[in-house]
Parts: structure tokens; C-alpha cells; sequence
């Protein structure tokens, strides 16, 4: 039976970086928060944190908590058939709670956990030259990423799938550090 693992953390623990990883172990790959970039760009808006959260929070207000979910059900269903599949992103508790109420035990929950120092470091640090065409490693600076922290702890219920996931990987350590995490999780997923 294929599994869904959603992927979730703050920004900067590591989501992507593991998300990689088990592409890179034939997992299927859906990224929760593709919609905002492709609405933003839609928009012909600049890609940074400031048009980034009025989207996610607009489109959460028009369509409900849980609506980045609800919108990705057809594309994991696809996935699906194809094997497991990895989704990036799972944010709010409402999606968590739409995708268990469809999938059950085929969604399993991966945390990853960096400390906001960590995290703030880490982003802050990535360069022009890392970013990549999705955004999925830009930069940003310690006050940004300390405001998108508070604005997804209390707009979009962030803290709620963190809290209930099935397994977490403390990402505080070195890229190879993170995939002996990734081989023990996927020794506990049965993969």
C-alpha cells in the first residue's frame, strides 16, 4: 500500500532538504505551498515573504483552513498510483485533519525540527546563487523569518500537525547528519 508522508516544520528546519531525499528514494513529490508561488506569479508580483503571506492567507480565507489540501486530494490520488509519495508543506491543522480523514494510516507525519536559531542562521545565509527557479531555497533575513514564524504559528494553525506528527528528525547537525536521520526513518516507515 503507498504511503503519503507530509513533510511539515518551519521554515528552515530542513522540509526540503528531506523531501529530496526520499525523491531521491523513489517517492512521488507534491509541494503544498506550489500554489501560492504559481498565484503570486500569476499576480505578476515579486516572490518574497510579504506577497507570499497575503496569498497563503487570502487563499485560506476565501477556501477554508484546510484548502491546500482539498486542492492537492486529485494530485495525491494520482501520485498515489504511481507509489509513495512525499508532500512538502502540510501546514495548518485543518489540512492535517482533511488529509487523515481521506488517507487514514496511509498519511504518515514527518516532523522536522531545527531550533529557530538554526533555522534563522540557515536562511539568512542561503545566497542568490542557491535559489532555485521554485524558490524552494531563498533567502531570508533573521526578522522576516522570525515574522513568518508568528504569522504561521497564528494565522494558519502551523503548530497543530508539528505537535501531531508520527515521527521526528532533529535537524540541528549536518546535511549528512540528516540523511542517517532519513535512513532510520525510512527503516521505521518499513521502506
Amino acid at each position: 500500500m503507498s504511503l503519503i508522508v507530509a513533510v511539515v516544520g518551519m521554515c528552515g528546519a530542513g522540509k526540503s532538504i528531506v523531501s529530496d531525499l526520499l525523491v531521491s528514494r523513489e517517492f512521488q513529490y507534491l509541494r503544498f505551498g506550489q500554489i501560492t508561488l504559481d498565484e503570486v506569479r500569476r499576480r505578476g508580483l515579486a516572490v518574497n515573504e510579504e506577497n507570499e503571506r497575503a496569498v497563503r492567507e487570502g487563499f485560506r480565507h476565501q477556501h477554508g483552513m484546510g484548502a491546500y489540501a482539498t486542492v492537492n486530494i486529485p494530485r495525491f490520488d494520482e501520485l498515489l498510483k504511481k507509489g509513495d509519495v512525499v508532500g512538502d508543506g502540510l501546514y495548518s491543522w485543518s489540512e492535517y485533519k482533511v488529509l487523515k480523514e481521506r488517507y487514514s494510516d496511509r498519511l504518515v507525519v514527518l516532523s522536522v525540527y531545527s531550533s529557530p536559531k538554526t533555522r534563522y542562521e540557515r536562511l539568512d545565509a542561503r545566497r542568490l546563487e542557491q535559489e532555485d527557479a521554485a524558490a524552494r531555497n531563498r533567502r531570508i533575513p533573521p526578522g522576516q523569518a522570525k515574522a513568518r514564524d508568528y504569522a504561521e504559528i497564528e494565522n494558519i494553525e502551523k503548530g497543530g500537525p508539528i505537535a501531531m506528527a508520527d515521527y521526528l528528525i532533529k535537524n540541528e547537525g549536518t546535511k549528512e547528519d540528516l540523511e542517517l536521520e532519513v535512513e532510520r526513518f525510512l527503516k521505521w516507515l518499513g521502506r
